[in-house]
């Protein structure tokens, strides 16, 4: 797991959201291995894609991008699933 993660961050380092330095991680409980970079974002294998992991700082909810959507009556979930663009801006008063 650990070679792939590695192989997709140095095909396409900018590509994965991480900023340089990366530190290889691995959390026993799950068996997960990612990359995190030092303002603390992480990034595992979706697939065949290196992609952010994220975690609502609300709620504690997580998961890839697609499977980030919930919260829906919490506002600073909302705002959140926003601000990481995982759910789009409300449309403006017209």
């Amino acid at each position: 797991m650990a070679a792939k993660l590695l192989d997709a961050f140095s095909d396409r380092p900018t590509d994965s959201g991480l900023e340089e330095p990366v530190t290889l991680g691995f959390n026993p409980s799950s068996g997960n291995v990612y990359l995190c970079d030092q303002d603390g974002n992480c990034a595992m294998m979706n697939g065949k894609k290196l992609e952010l992991w994220y975690s609502c700082p609300e709620c504690g909810h997580e998961g890839f991008k697609e499977d980030m959507p919930h919260g829906d009556d919490n506002p600073e979930c909302q705002q959140y699933l926003r601000d990481i663009e995982a759910i789009p801006d409300e449309a403006p008063d017209q």
